[in-house]
């Protein structure tokens, strides 16, 4: 018992030594470890002796920083449009294949696709193509089963063909657009640099999006509900659009907005192919870039991409295309000579931080279906701080009130329950900063419980101690024992806590993950001080003092 080999001592010295550093910065002011943010939006950088030692501070959620608060709808009437235009058109091409059966091109009406056939006779025939696109699908509802995608029935004419979704189809696109929608999302949020952000699916069409430290909620709308869908048209000069683009195109042209080109003083609509050259799926990587003194952001190409693209301006020498970002055009840049690299530039009269976003909102993908934001809230720094401090307040009372009953009962064993709790406190901020945990106020709670299991522990430490030396064992004997056989007991309450808090984590969102979050970490922590740290504090006593008597 009084004796602790030298690598043992080294370790828990160590341990406590690398909590302290990762804790220290969560004391220091900003100011002082951070420089100041730069003018063009950079994140501030550590300077001086942070550079070297860790200068990571915990992370504050939603309800202790502040920050944005938003609920987006995902528009499944667009979903469904977009499926059944789908529909329509594996209808016609199915139909097209040889030997072609003749119909109406097939239409969009209410919820179904209709297609007339051109003779009667090709009914059987066209019914058996058809069952060809109905194919089996996942449901969830109700168990788990197979469904058909489409239910497909002939018209009382005898040359009409019905076809519409089925419910159990629409309801896994449903799940499979807010699934990508929530993924697309996660992937933009992250890119900005943001820090523990929370995305969560709430019902059935709607998106949770907490962001802390955002105080600027129309950013985050703006980064999560464009859906970035970009693609490359060539313009058609010589088509007459009129002042307002109302005038009738060509077949295969249609008119877009260009905002961009007021500037100038041109029409702010233009012409363009209504086919797309090359889609914004081909692109691997997008970044925001200077170039000539502008912002530009500046995109690659994958291998078919680039090829598509270096074709298109090899043909078109002269002429301008168009970049087109959700039906509306951001540049129409001249072809000046063929561009065979796979890259390029996009300009559009961007700031440093709409090209990042721009930029990110590419690299993240387009969304599945446009997100309408619903619920609206921002969490003010000033209720955040005044959270911070009530929690400070409830920590602070609970620690000193634990204090003075260790003390009045256990004497000198309460000073040692003192300093470990005091260690273990440093210990938890130390972990919650190195692993960039979020700190909830559900958070604080956690911390303030875990303060409680650790002086339980302490608690059964001791009196496990004073029955053995009311036995009439001798101190030194006492001690070992009493720490020995506690053991057990303390090990089994903390290990059977640690399974709940990690199924808590693992099963919850927000605030309990929060909670999660700093009682697991503080399980660790107090088993470790209550047990190893105030042992070696009490071997050192007793080599020091050597007490005859124990007054406890």
């Amino acid at each position: 018992m009084l004796y602790f080999a030298p690598w043992k001592i080294a370790l828990i010295v160590g341990a406590i030594v690398v909590g302290v550093l990762f804790s220290v910065p969560n004391f220091v002011p900003e100011s002082v470890r951070l420089e100041q943010t730069s003018s063009e939006g950079e994140a501030p950088e550590p300077k001086g002796i942070w550079t070297i030692l860790p200068h990571q501070t915990v992370n504050l959620g939603l309800d202790l920083r502040g920050g944005s608060h938003i609920v987006f709808e995902v528009d499944m009437e667009e979903v469904r449009e977009e499926r059944l235009t789908n529909l329509a058109e594996d209808v016609r091409n199915t139909l097209r294949t040889s030997p072609p059966i003749f119909s109406a091109r097939p239409a969009v009406v209410g919820d179904e696709v209709v297609v007339r056939l051109s003779d009667a006779e090709d009914m059987d025939a066209a019914m058996a193509r058809l069952r060809d696109l109905n194919e089996p699908v996942t449901t969830t509802g109700g168990g788990q089963g197979m469904a058909q995608t489409l239910d497909i029935s002939r018209g009382e004419d005898g040359q009409t063909i019905r076809l519409s979704v089925t419910d159990a189809a629409f309801e896994a696109i449903q799940q499979r657009t807010v699934s990508q929608s929530i993924n697309v999302i996660r992937r933009r949020i992250d890119s900005t640099g943001t820090t523990e952000p929370t995305i969560a699916r709430q019902g059935d069409d709607r998106v949770l999006v907490q962001v802390p430290g955002e105080s600027n909620p129309q950013r985050i709308i703006d980064l999560v509900g464009t859906a970035a869908r970009l693609t490359f048209h060539m313009v058609e000069s010589d088509v007459d659009i009129g002042p307002a683009g109302e005038a009738r195109t060509p077949p295969g042209v249609m008119v877009l907005p260009y905002p961009g080109a007021a500037e100038f003083g041109a029409s702010p609509y233009i012409a363009v192919q209504r086919r797309a050259l090359i889609t914004g799926d081909q692109l691997v990587d997008s970044s925001q870039q200077f170039q000539d003194g502008q912002v530009v952001v500046a995109f690659r190409f994958n291998t078919s991409g680039a090829t598509a693209f270096g074709e298109a301006t090899s043909q078109n020498v002269g002429r301008r295309f168009a970049v087109v970002l959700d039906g509306e055009v951001i540049s129409a840049p001249r072809i000046n000579s063929p561009i065979l690299g796979g890259s390029g530039i996009i300009e559009g009269g961007f700031t440093v931080q709409s090209a990042s976003d721009l930029a990110n909102m590419l690299n993240a993908g387009a969304l599945p279906a446009s997100l309408t934001p619903v619920e609206l809230r921002t969490v003010g720094p000033g209720l955040g701080q005044d959270s911070i401090e009530a929690g400070q307040t409830a920590v602070l009372i609970g620690f000193a009130l634990v204090i003075l009953f260790m003390l009045a009962a256990y004497g000198s064993f309460g000073v040692v329950s003192t300093v470990a709790l005091l260690v273990n406190v440093v210990l938890i901020l130390g972990a919650l900063s190195g692993l960039q945990a979020t700190l909830t106020l559900p958070g604080i709670g956690g911390i303030i419980l875990t303060i409680g299991m650790a002086v339980d522990a302490n608690v059964l430490i001791f009196e496990r101690i004073r029955e053995e030396y009311r036995n009439g064992r001798t101190v030194v004997n006492a001690v070992e024992i009493g720490y020995d056989r506690a053991f057990a007991a303390i090990l089994d309450a903390n290990v059977t806590t640690f399974i709940a808090a990690s199924v808590l984590y693992m099963m919850g969102a927000g605030p309990v993950r929060g909670f999660a979050v700093t009682l697991g970490i503080g399980i660790l922590t107090s088993v470790f001080t209550a047990f190893t740290f105030s042992r070696l504090l009490i071997a050192v006593w007793l080599r020091r003092s050597r007490p005859k008597t124990l007054a406890m």
